[in-house]
């Protein structure tokens, strides 16, 4: 069932409209319905959540390796100096 709808918009986006319908092939009524219907269909997008994009990150090796030198630099001074 159809029913009538009214609204008020700005006249050159109406003329606008227009001239996209006409390109398209329908009419003004139909191109709104069309996108009506397109965000009444989206679902609501999914917030990411940071630990799952973490988890999904790749290691750097060249950070993996400086990292390991670091950590055996300063194991290496806690055995030489005992602090």
């Amino acid at each position: 069932m159809k029913v009538r709808f009214n609204t008020t918009i700005d006249a050159q986006l109406l003329e606008a409209v227009k001239i996209v319908a006409v390109k398209q092939q329908m009419s003004v009524s139909q191109l709104i319905e069309d996108y009506f219907r397109t965000i009444v269909r989206r679902k609501p997008a999914r917030k990411k959540n940071l630990l799952d994009m973490v988890d999904r990150l790749t290691p750097n090796e060249a950070i993996i390796r400086q990292s390991m030198e670091k950590s055996a630099f300063y194991e290496d001074q806690q055995e030489k100096y005992g602090f």
